[in-house]
């Protein structure tokens, strides 16, 4: 059978649009898996979440279902985002307790400190020391009279807990050899007290008291102050106050001993027994009191910033304590010899009273904070003390027997005074 030239030409055009197609066909899938794998992998649909029940009273939810119905595990539910307060105080407890650590201040927690002092203090009226001679000056207890002697200050310290809050330290100062002397010389000098039926190295008394060629009164006293004491800062530290503040506040509380040693001597050259450089021939009175105070104290320390490093302090503080008091009166030689009252008792009479006393202090000065670890200061100190017993009230007008010594006198006022120079470091 034979074909016409057209149907063999169709039959062609057939067969070569159909291997086109195919061709078109396999390009088109293989572009399409080339491009799916080029794609980042398909995520899972996320479920909408449908209000859950309410929780039950005795835990938190662990069953529930999202859209499409699939389970909810107890262990994919999210932490609740706010964490109730459970004493009910309307505060915030999610905060964590140890975050203020990360701001608390970077400074020094130790420090210790020296001052020179310069000090000296008030007398009361004077007792005779001797019966009054034409032509010569009476010497009284007060003619021995304060001199500016000097001292030392010292104190160390460390503040403590995270903002440096609360701290203790530790103080002690002292003044010493806190006196003078006076003299008087001439013929008849009748001291006081007279001795009589009392001998000194076997002579009788009067033989030194009596009709005496000169007279000495000296005085000798000191003070010492130990101090312990717990710090509460009010504001800010004094020496770390922030720009915009010009005040800070330190309480303090503590426990503090004052010592008040007020000793007089009498010395009597004889212008009867022969001259001795031993001092076989001149007698020694000695009235020792002795003021011994303990209790508690509180104070404050202020400061006032002037300058960007210069500040204005004052620490006041007051006591009420327990004042152990002891008196010793001694008649000898000045060689040593002791004295006897005519009973055979030698003459060194010892007594002792408890009273109480109170004190006030309060120093007032300047301070240079040279640098965060060394101040420079400067100041004047005022201590007060009442009800007290000194040496003057004590002083006996006759020896005859020990009953002749007076008992401790106390109620007096006495103020010790002076400036003070010193420096603080801090590590």
């Amino acid at each position: 059978m034979c074909t016409s030239p057209e149907a063999t030409v169709s039959a062609i055009r057939r067969r070569l649009l159909g291997r086109c197609a195919a061709a078109c066909l396999a390009a088109v899938g293989i572009w399409t898996r080339v491009a799916r794998s080029a794609e980042p992998p398909e995520r899972p649909p996320v479920a909408v979440a449908r209000p859950l029940p309410p929780p039950a009273a005795d835990g938190p939810v662990t069953s529930g279902r999202v859209d499409g119905g699939v389970p909810i595990d107890a262990a994919a539910v999210p932490a609740p985002m706010y964490v109730p307060d459970p004493g009910e105080l309307g505060a915030f407890a999610a905060i964590p307790q140890a975050l203020p650590s990360d701001f608390a201040p970077d400074w020094p927690r130790w420090f210790t400190g020296a001052s020179g002092l310069v000090m000296t203090r008030t007398l009361p009226s004077g007792a005779a020391t001797m019966q009054p001679v034409a032509g010569s000056p009476t010497l009284t207890t007060s003619s021995a009279a304060a001199t500016w002697p000097g001292g030392i200050d010292l104190h160390f310290g460390r503040w403590m807990g995270e903002q440096q809050r609360q701290g203790i330290e530790a103080i002690y100062w002292g003044v010493y050899g806190l006196g003078t002397s006076a003299t008087v010389s001439g013929a008849g000098i009748d001291a006081v007290p007279q001795a009589p039926g009392v001998t000194i190295g076997g002579s009788p008394a009067s033989a030194f008291l009596a009709d005496a060629s000169a007279q000495q009164i000296a005085r000798s006293d000191l003070v010492n102050d130990v101090e312990i004491n717990w710090l509460l800062r009010v504001t800010d530290r004094p020496e770390f106050q922030p720009r915009e503040r010009r005040t800070g506040l330190v309480w303090l509380a503590g426990f503090r001993f004052f010592e008040l040693e007020d000793v007089l001597t009498q010395i009597s050259t004889s212008s009867t027994l022969p001259p001795s450089g031993t001092g076989a021939n001149q007698s020694l009175l000695s009235v020792a009191t002795n003021n011994n105070l303990w209790g508690a104290q509180v104070g404050l320390k202020g400061d006032w910033r002037v300058a960007p490093r210069v500040r204005l302090t004052t620490v006041p503080k007051i006591m009420i304590a327990g004042n152990a008091i002891t008196d010793t009166t001694r008649l000898s030689t000045v060689s040593g010899t002791g004295a006897i009252f005519g009973g055979g008792e030698p003459v060194l009479v010892h007594s002792s009273r408890g009273v109480f006393s109170w004190l006030g202090s309060v120093d007032t000065g300047a301070a240079w904070d040279v640098s965060d670890r060394w101040t420079l200061s400067l100041g004047y100190r005022v201590v007060g003390v009442d009800n007290v017993a000194q040496a003057d009230g004590q002083w006996p007008s006759t020896l005859a027997g020990p009953a002749d010594v007076p008992e401790i006198t106390a109620g007096t006022f006495t103020l010790i005074h002076g400036g003070y120079a010193g420096f603080q470091g801090r590590w």
